[in-house]
């Protein structure tokens, strides 16, 4: 332990601690721009400056650990004229519009100059020197505005592995951008975000579509429907001072009515399509091997009713847009691993402007789709052309829970004083197996849960399965399940052990697709969401960048699904009167049609 004393109070911590967290462990806010706990320390903005009896110059309190006997100032003149300083020059080089930015009253350099710089002026003259990159569908790069913490450069870097930001030039050029300055389009950038959520500024932002929104609003001729994911619907809440956690679910519905949208449905019914869909394709690739390898005869086959196919194990998840372009940038050998199923709100999309627009007796062309998203990548999906039929997208507009929150402060909405309202028929009812699609290790969880009871006619409930790790990458974690005790046509299965992983977040993802590529993988099925901890962590979410919150949102999650009478996904009623009336069953003509895609070869750039 190291004993030092800081604004005249002694504290004792463990070696290797920095002056900031022993500072924060007495209740002493030492100020911050680039900092991000666990994830980004280089000191690079000079913000959190001290002054350290015996030192000749100011350090960084983020990155100076603390020593014996040391002794430290936080707020000294000295120490509150360099911050200053140091912040009128971030200040003179940043695009400072700030009425019309979308991080007004959002923005962390807005708030230290509130705080720092109070009756002080800016320094005049200030160069803007870069331009804005909007060539993608996702996110927006505005070097206009960018105070070169490194925060984006990080987390795409360390974080995710895939280093499409980097510091570039010195001096006067000096800029984060990719390789060459190319535009992010360019890249094999994912575009999940997560550079976004952690940028202090609105140096990094999501494409905007709320103006296309309010205008498809505005427009007597079409019918505008709304989705919402579980993810979105946990976190909307933050947007409007509640802790993580809270549900408004209701009162989020009414919200969306009095914007005016015509429907509403639930993203849940379609995870819970998903699941059957996803479901009834892993059965296939298992039947298909043990048919392969002359265990079962095509007999027992016709009895399953799920026919075979000449697909691989392990099958691969397809739910995360982000995940699906970094596989088919670096992985594409190995895209027939990946489940055909469409993400679930592509597959309601589809619906709308199918089944649903026959219903109503409209062309899919009077239909507007809107997805409220926790992502920014959903916003590249739908622009993917094997999801524009005939000229007309499956989705119209991707709009994250920050927009989202943006049109109801708009349109003057009080949303807690909102009565509680429903989802629209008929895509309103989910089971508990829908709501953890959010989390990390859902998607897996809600097809054993359906795949089990098939075929053991035994429930499965465990959350607690994913009990080891991929040594060295603590983001991947693996589970098995071994059926037993099994009668009639599934009997071949009488021990069988289905091994599956879960990745959250792209580090280390590569381990497990060159055991895929090399034909050397032991796993049945695999989930890989590109945020850490799934979708309730992803690039459109309310900014909050402490893990704390992100578990009261997963706890969230979890109280949802214990809710929820139904927990498996092939007890909704609504989904088996969808394949009654219109589907016929899983992984028919039909529903390939609408609910499956393919996937394209990219390149590296």
């Amino acid at each position: 332990m190291i004993n030092l004393t800081i604004n005249n109070k002694k504290i004792s911590v463990p070696e290797g601690t920095t002056i900031m967290e022993a500072s924060r462990l007495l209740g002493i806010n030492i100020p911050s721009l680039c900092y991000l706990k666990d994830v980004h320390k280089t000191g690079s903005c000079r913000i959190c400056v001290v002054e350290v009896e015996g030192y000749k110059s100011l350090p960084p309190s983020c990155v100076t650990p603390v020593r014996e006997g040391m002794v430290v100032k936080t707020n000294t003149k000295k120490v509150r004229l360099a911050r200053k300083n140091i912040l009128k020059l971030l200040m003179s080089d940043h695009y400072a519009d700030c009425l019309n930015c979308d991080r007004n009253q959002s923005c962390e350099l807005q708030k230290l100059a509130s705080i720092i710089m109070r009756n002080q002026n800016r320094i005049e003259d200030s160069i803007i020197r870069q331009e804005i990159d909007d060539s993608s569908p996702s996110i927006v790069m505005d070097g206009t505005k960018c105070i070169l913490c490194g925060r984006c450069e990080t987390i795409c870097n360390k974080v995710h592995g895939i280093g499409i930001l980097k510091t570039l030039n010195q001096c006067y050029d000096k800029r984060i951008a990719p390789e060459n300055c190319n535009k992010l389009t360019s890249t094999t950038c994912t575009f999940c975000g997560q550079c976004v959520n952690v940028c202090p500024v609105d140096a990094l932002k999501e494409r905007d579509y709320t103006r296309e929104v309010w205008n498809a609003l505005s427009d007597p001729s079409k019918t505008v429907i709304v989705q919402c994911e579980s993810a979105a619907k946990i976190a909307i809440s933050e947007e409007f001072g509640n802790p993580p956690g809270t549900l408004l679910t209701g009162k989020m519905a009414s919200a969306l009515r009095e914007l005016g949208f015509d429907y509403i449905f639930d993203t849940n019914y379609a995870n819970d399509l998903n699941i059957i869909e996803g479901g009834a394709e892993l059965l296939q690739r298992i039947i298909t091997y043990f048919y392969n390898n002359k265990v079962i005869d095509q007999k027992t086959v016709d009895r399953l009713d799920f026919g075979t196919k000449d697909a691989p194990l392990p099958v691969i998840s397809s739910c995360c847009p982000g995940w699906v372009k970094y596989a088919e940038h670096y992985f594409p050998e190995s895209l027939s691993h990946l489940s055909t199923c469409r993400s679930p709100h592509m597959m309601l999309g589809s619906l709308c402007k199918n089944y649903f627009a026959d219903k109503i007796q409209k062309t899919p062309n009077d239909i507007y789709v809107v997805s409220v998203m926790p992502c920014t990548a959903k916003k590249f999906e739908i622009t993917r052309p094997e999801f524009i039929n005939n000229g007309i997208k499956n989705v119209d507009a991707v709009l994250t829970v920050r927009e989202l929150a943006k049109m109801i402060k708009e349109a003057g909405i009080d949303i807690s004083s909102l009565p509680e309202s429903s989802f629209d028929q008929p895509f309103a009812l989910s089971t508990g197996a829908a709501e953890i699609f959010a989390v990390t290790g859902g998607v897996t969880e809600a097809i054993l849960r359906t795949i089990y009871e098939v075929i053991t006619d035994r429930e499965f409930i465990n959350r607690n399965i994913y009990v080891n790790t991929i040594e060295g990458i603590d983001n991947i974690k693996t589970a098995q399940i071994t059926f037993n005790h099994i009668n009639g046509d599934w009997r071949f299965l009488n021990g069988f052990t289905l091994k599956v992983a879960v990745a959250s977040g792209l580090q280390g993802v590569s381990q497990l697709m060159e055991q895929v590529k090399n034909g050397e993988s032991t796993y049945h099925f695999i989930e890989i969401m590109a945020c850490p901890n799934g979708c309730i962590n992803g690039g459109g979410q309310p900014r909050i960048n402490n893990t704390e919150a992100i578990i009261k949102r997963i706890e969230g999650i979890y109280k949802e699904d214990s809710s929820k009478k139904l927990k498996k996904s092939r007890d909704n009623i609504d989904i088996k009167a969808l394949y009654d009336n219109y589907f016929g069953k899983p992984l028919g003509q039909r529903s390939y049609n609408l609910l499956h895609t393919s996937y394209t070869k990219r390149e590296i750039y």
